[in-house]
């Protein structure tokens, strides 16, 4: 896809539920929600031209629209089980030709990992390419870019229930029908959990955000030292177990 002509929109997927920890992406990270902080990480992002919070259409999740407006971020409503259309329906109504995923349970999401991902994407031929195929960055630095053509060819098919639910494991169980990248970093980092589902990850993700002296400027790589120097940190989630997805 040519860089010149592609609108690269991030869409964040976000509701009140939440089996672990509801409400978590209106919870408070040094004086901003969750939504705010992963929304504001995210405008640092030079490859993507806008951002989209995408909630459903539950009366719960009326909240999410009122603090996503607060703070000038788009809105789409879709259904809450079928995410993977409530993507779809939200990329043709802004336009558009690439789509950036991100969870809203990922407050540390970082710019520069983003853009790179989104580079792959622009300068390939590949229909998805996502830093979560074969991990190396922290989970919770997860960024997955997909083409809205792709996206309208997945949805001719036919499929299991978590296609829909889980959006993108479609692209990647599928290689005969889409072309995939997996973008790397140089170290295996894995060990650190930095996404947000239980009480415990945020712990850790407020003491992560307590340490720095501008809570809106710090990158990856200065958590990564910061949990070097205090290595205590890791443990107050180590014992979380990742939710795995359903096949």
């Amino acid at each position: 896809m040519p860089q010149d002509f592609c609108k690269v929109v991030a869409i964040v997927q976000a509701r009140m539920g939440s089996t672990r920890l509801p409400g978590k992406v209106l919870m408070d990270i040094e004086g901003k929600t969750v939504l705010a902080r992963v929304t504001d990480r995210l405008s640092r992002a030079e490859q993507v031209q806008q951002i989209v919070i995408a909630t459903t259409t539950s009366a719960l999740d009326d909240a999410i629209v009122t603090e996503a407006e607060r703070n000038g971020i788009a809105v789409f409503r879709g259904s809450e089980q079928d995410v993977r259309s409530r993507y779809h329906q939200a990329a043709e109504e802004f336009c558009a030709d690439a789509i950036v995923r991100i969870t809203s349970d990922c407050p540390l999401i970082d710019a520069e990992i983003v853009d790179r991902v989104v580079y792959e994407a622009l300068s390939t031929e590949a229909d998805f390419v996502s830093n979560c195929i074969r991990r190396t960055y922290p989970r919770g630095l997860d960024a997955e870019v997909f083409t809205l053509d792709a996206l309208r060819r997945a949805d001719d098919l036919g499929e299991r229930p978590h296609h829909r639910e889980h959006v993108t494991p479609i692209f990647y169980e599928r290689p005969d029908l889409f072309r995939v990248c997996s973008v790397t970093g140089d170290e295996d980092y894995t060990r650190h959990r930095w996404t947000l589902d239980t009480p415990e990850d945020l712990q850790l993700i407020r003491a992560i955000y307590s340490h720095f002296d501008d809570p809106d400027y710090f990158g990856w790589r200065e958590v990564i030292t910061l949990m070097e120097e205090h290595p205590e940190l890791a443990e107050i989630n180590s014992h979380v177990i990742q939710k795995a997805v359903a096949s």
